[in-house]
């Protein structure tokens, strides 16, 4: 059984309120494509916030959602993925992203264990991180959730085992949450290499074929659309 297999297979907690109905949720572009955000400062926090909620407004949304594989303008802010090289720009965002408030509780979606964690601070980065281990008939593979509140990484163990369903965070601010509207960065990592508490959730054009291949879509576990 393939990991996309896998995925399509299980069935899974929302990350979220599970009485938000689906119907509630609005996909939501924030890439290069997206003519509107030419009249958005991407790179304030502030500003970029103030648009998604009018958006999510307009649109009668509790959550915005989407990003897999969209090519964002928003990282051309920040050293640590910007690059003088088209190619090795990364620019590419691996996760799905769901935008709600700060301090929205997170859930497990799937059954696991703590892998690791970190508060990956670099401008632009992910900010409190958590990443669960997690084991099926299918194979092993693992969870990635960014944007987190600090509180969210206090206290914890590696190897403590999570139910599914299980609170295991809260959203953070801006402040510490990596400079970006308070949302959750989910994704999926098939080979977590030798990464702990951290993993790439952007990519440029050269690599993009492997981390497409490691980190498939989480629309295929969440099944939002």
């Amino acid at each position: 059984m393939t990991i996309l297999d896998l995925l399509t297979q299980l069935e899974a907690h929302p990350l979220v309120d599970p009485s938000i109905p689906k119907a509630s949720y609005m996909p939501l572009d924030l890439s290069v494509d997206n003519s509107e955000l030419q009249a958005v400062n991407v790179s304030d926090a502030e500003d970029l916030e103030r648009y998604i909620w009018r958006y999510m407004i307009a649109n009668k949304a509790k959550i915005a959602y989407g990003g897999y594989l969209e090519k964002r303008g928003i990282y051309q802010r920040s050293t640590y993925f910007n690059q003088t090289n088209p190619e090795t720009e990364r620019n590419i965002h691996l996760g799905l992203d769901l935008w709600i408030e700060a301090d929205t509780p997170i859930f497990a979606p799937l059954a696991g264990t703590i892998h690791s964690f970190k508060n990956n601070t670099n401008h632009g980065d992910y900010g409190p991180t958590i990443i669960l281990k997690h084991h099926s008939e299918g194979g092993e593979f693992y969870t990635l959730y960014g944007h987190l509140s600090i509180a969210s990484i206090e206290d914890l163990e590696v190897g403590v085992e999570v139910t599914q369903g299980a609170q295991i965070g809260t959203l953070g601010m801006a402040k510490v949450n990596g400079d970006y509207p308070p949302h959750l960065h989910f994704q999926i990592i098939h080979d977590i290499q030798d990464f702990s508490g951290d993993y790439p959730g952007v990519s440029n054009q050269l690599d993009l074929a492997f981390y497409k291949n490691n980190c498939p879509d989480p629309n295929l576990l969440l099944k939002l659309y």
